[in-house]
């Protein structure tokens, strides 16, 4: 048998206990630094919890307890998340609707500048602004543009009603709101939504389309006068038959 086997063996017959923690492995290269950043802990709570432990001579095999630092008890109000890779404070507030000021405050002791893949930190949850027309949540390929014909609005009362949302740069599961008063999105089953243009007439746009006048018209009961259009109004394209 090897003396490294020798050493493994003597390691794992001094496990050390690790009640609410993780036992790990020392590998090549580990320092308390580096562990204590990858698990989200500090020095000092890993060599409270290894009493004996050297820290300037650890040896690769030795088992040694690691703290959970995380624990759901210490999010209340949030949920606990596991960093990926290219995140940052400022796209998880983003992506959360909270602030960068409120992901520090609810993490003392995280360098943000420093986040490693896999640690885990807190996401406070921030109330939510009120919204007297309901929210959306933002879903792959969104615009403001796109949002405001599915509900029937303007993009500019999109952005009046998100103060502080960058419209250029949505990110997937982002709530907004919508603006209060909008009747709703255009039913337009099998079809598409078209905004009324500049010039535009019923008739200009079922020629542009293919649709005769009367399939069009039959398609937008909203539509209470069609010789009285306007700019941006959202208008039904039925299928072609």
């Amino acid at each position: 048998m090897s003396i490294d086997s020798n050493m493994q063996r003597e390691y794992r017959a001094q496990v050390p206990p690790c009640p609410g923690g993780t036992l790990y492995t020392i590998r090549a290269g580990d320092t308390l630094f580096s562990l204590a950043r990858r698990f989200n802990t500090s020095v000092d709570a890993i060599m409270m919890a290894n009493p004996g432990l050297d820290p300037m001579n650890l040896q690769v095999g030795r088992i040694i307890c690691i703290p959970t630092a995380s624990q759901p008890g210490q999010c209340p109000g949030g949920f606990l998340y596991q960093i990926l890779a290219g995140d940052t404070y400022f796209s998880l507030a983003r992506r959360f609707n909270t602030t960068v000021e409120a992901l520090i405050a609810a993490n003392p002791g995280v360098d943000p500048n420093r986040l490693m893949i896999g640690q885990v930190i807190c996401i406070p949850v921030t109330p939510a602004p009120p919204c007297p027309g309901g929210t959306y949540q933002i879903r792959p390929g969104d615009t403001f543009y796109s949002i405001a014909i599915r509900f029937n609005t303007t993009v500019e009362a999109l952005m009046a009603a998100n103060p502080g949302v960058d419209p250029n740069r949505l990110m997937i599961g982002q709530v907004i709101c919508l603006p209060p008063g909008i009747p709703g999105p255009v039913p337009c089953p099998g079809g598409t939504i078209y905004r009324v243009q500049p010039g535009d007439s019923l008739c200009l746009i079922g020629l542009r389309f293919g649709i005769p006048l009367d399939r069009l018209i039959a398609a937008n009961p909203q539509i209470q006068d069609p010789a009285r259009l306007t700019i941006g109004q959202p208008i039904c394209i039925p299928p072609r038959m």
